[in-house]
């Protein structure tokens, strides 16, 4: 006996919504924006050792225009801000934002002029990672908080009152 046959004159039904939060959760495609010794934890993240594969985030690109995921790891420098606000800007809708590590979340030890305190401070942040550099399973553990908050129907950081 075959699933056709288990499920023959059967109807599933469902909400669109749930159909769409299914399908996102699923298929996140992350853009690391790396810029210190957080994007070298996030390679062991893409690694066999890890597999982020598991979790339906295997698709790294990088290009903006084809992530929906913007995985910020390092510190961030005032001249690189711009950079950073423009990779956002460029992400088709619906985005999401990890800011990887004590720099990304809070500018770390680095409290001086040319620091950014905070991603939070240029582009919406669904998840922090703390840590200085947090382990590959600190990111596997965000990745799965934000499924969770895109299952449950959570819009994404700046985008809280548009539906």
């Amino acid at each position: 006996m075959g699933l056709e046959d288990a499920v023959a004159g059967s109807a599933v039904t469902t909400k669109l919504d749930a159909v769409l939060a299914w399908g996102r959760k699923n298929s996140l495609w992350p853009l690391p924006f790396g810029t210190a010794c957080c994007a070298i934890e996030f390679m062991g993240v893409v690694a066999s050792q890890t597999d982020i594969s598991r979790f339906g985030a295997e698709v790294v690109r990088f290009s903006p225009r084809q992530s929906d995921l913007l995985i910020v790891s390092g510190t961030v420098t005032h001249k690189q801000a711009v950079i950073l606000k423009r990779i956002y800007a460029q992400m088709a809708e619906p985005k999401w934002v990890i800011a990887m590590g004590a720099c990304a979340s809070a500018g770390a030890f680095y409290d001086n002029y040319c620091t950014v305190q905070g991603i939070d401070q240029i582009v919406p942040v669904d998840i922090y990672i703390p840590g200085c550099p947090p382990r590959p399973e600190a990111v596997l553990y965000a990745v799965r908080e934000l499924q969770k908050k895109i299952e449950a129907g959570v819009p994404p950081k700046g985008m809280e009152g548009m539906k």
